[in-house]
């Protein structure tokens, strides 16, 4: 189910709404579970046995953990359990990548291959739950003994798909009690909206021609637009996945959570370093605490501190999907990550001709967005071929892909994925307020009259992160 489509909007979120708010206070996380559950179920019936496998299965590895008293035993269960859980990861997510390898290895058919649909949302429900079982063993959150409250914890819907990745002592005492007001029911009213904006009428807008574009061969396109459809797929996947996170935010604040925010306008950075503290930032922080910093982080010397950060990108690549474009685009990042450590990081900051340093981030950015959306490495070398080689379209123009509207609003994404926000820190200190003016209540009914016109015409719709 999308939050994007009319059934959720006009069905599913009304009525959890009227019960929720119909139900006494110590009765609404089981209100909450199983609108999850439903929520869940509505497309993939059979893989919610698979979340409330993992469900059980950590719920009890914290239980043994937590009964344990000596350190070795706990380590043990720990291990026993991030292994369970990326076990399940891998076999939904990367076994049928690597067992067709294994078979180009030897040359035949050794492994017979059976496909394996990949379940919605397996990489960030699976990362919430390791993050619980991670902190019980460190001892920085109190083991959770009622298995509902846990269930909630992983399976909560509004961040069930496609996050943000939230860490289990974010959330723990929220879980047992919260308060909605109506300032919170207000803001997340608003979040909603202006998220539910983003992705229908600005995402789909470009990502229909981006679709377009890359529907016809790169050589055909030109050097030209060739940049043109990656630039739309770069505005594409910031608007949706942050319409996404906005959605999601307003939609935890109105029942009472507050998650924290997973994008800060990330196309402004002046450094990769700077557009990864802004970028998905909830996986961002996943990674640092759960693997960069148990690495060793800076802490022992500066080589290991550069093979930490190669090791966390290509974690980073590897997590978004099991095709070599993913891993290449984790590893283009790590490279200069470890390239501004050396000293280009300096450089930068001491540059007083910032623009260039804005230039230099996008550049590497928009290159990364082209390895990303492709299927293949062979794919994306062909297109990266196509933008660093100068040659004419064979017969295509940008007319024949754009029209006058979606000129506004490729003008209005580029304006405001950070553009005006930055030359004008008003607007996005009141995007993050309740303002309660006339104003505001306008442009809320406009955005959400004009995104209902939108979904009513049957426009594209998915979700890019769905696939994650």
């Amino acid at each position: 189910m999308l939050f994007s489509s009319m059934i959720f909007l006009w069905g599913f979120l009304p009525i959890v709404f009227l019960l929720y708010f119909m139900t006494k206070e110590q009765y609404r996380n089981y209100i909450l579970l199983i609108a999850s559950i439903i929520f869940y179920a509505w497309g993939e019936p059979i893989y919610i046995l698979l979340m409330l496998l993992s469900i059980s299965c950590n719920y009890v590895f914290g239980l043994c953990i937590h009964k344990t008293s000596k350190q070795t035993v706990r380590r043990i269960w720990l291990i026993v359990c991030v292994t369970v859980n990326l076990g399940l990861l891998w076999y939904f997510k990367y076994s049928t990548t690597f067992f067709s390898l294994v078979n180009r290895i030897v040359g035949q058919d050794y492994i017979k291959i059976k496909e394996i649909i990949l379940p919605i949302g397996i990489s960030f429900y699976t990362f919430q739950a390791m993050s619980y079982v991670i902190d019980l063993y460190r001892e920085e959150i109190p083991v959770q003994k009622n298995i509902l409250n846990l269930a909630l914890y992983i399976s909560f819907f509004p961040q069930l798909i496609a996050g943000p990745i939230v860490k289990y002592k974010e959330v723990n005492e929220q879980l047992a009690h919260r308060i909605v007001k109506e300032d919170d029911l207000a803001y997340g009213i608003k979040r909603f909206i202006y998220g539910l904006g983003k992705k229908v009428l600005i995402s789909n807008t470009v990502a229909a021609i981006a679709d377009n574009m890359f529907a016809v061969a790169v050589d055909n396109l030109g050097t030209a637009l060739t940049w043109f459809a990656v630039a739309m797929y770069t505005l594409q996947i910031y608007f949706d996945f942050s319409g996404y996170s906005d959605m999601a935010i307003g939609l935890g604040r109105i029942f009472g959570f507050r998650f924290m925010e997973n994008f800060n306008y990330p196309y402004i950075s002046q450094s990769i370093k700077e557009f990864w503290r802004r970028w998905h930032i909830s996986l961002s922080g996943w990674f640092r605490d759960y693997v960069y910093i148990p690495l060793g982080g800076n802490r022992k010397g500066k080589l290991r501190t550069y093979l930490n950060l190669f090791i966390v990108f290509l974690l980073t690549g590897i997590w978004h999907g099991a095709s070599l474009n993913f891993l290449c685009w984790g590893l283009w990042h790590g490279f200069f990550i470890v390239i501004e450590r050396l000293g280009l990081g300096r450089l930068l900051e001491k540059n007083p001709i910032k623009i260039f340093n804005h230039i230099y981030t996008m550049l590497i950015v928009v290159i990364g967005w082209a390895m990303f959306r492709c299927s293949s490495v062979g794919e994306a070398i062909t297109i990266l071929k196509a933008m660093g080689t100068l040659h004419s379209a064979n017969g295509y123009v940008l007319r024949n892909f754009v029209t006058n509207y979606d000129c506004i609003v490729i003008v209005l994404g580029i304006l405001f994925c950070g553009v005006v926000q930055k030359a004008i820190p008003k607007i996005a200190v009141w995007f993050h307020e309740n303002n309660n003016n006339v104003l505001e209540y306008v442009l809320l009914f406009a955005v959400m009259g004009l995104s209902i016109m939108s979904l009513v015409s049957g426009t594209y719709n998915p979700f890019i992160y769905f696939q994650f």
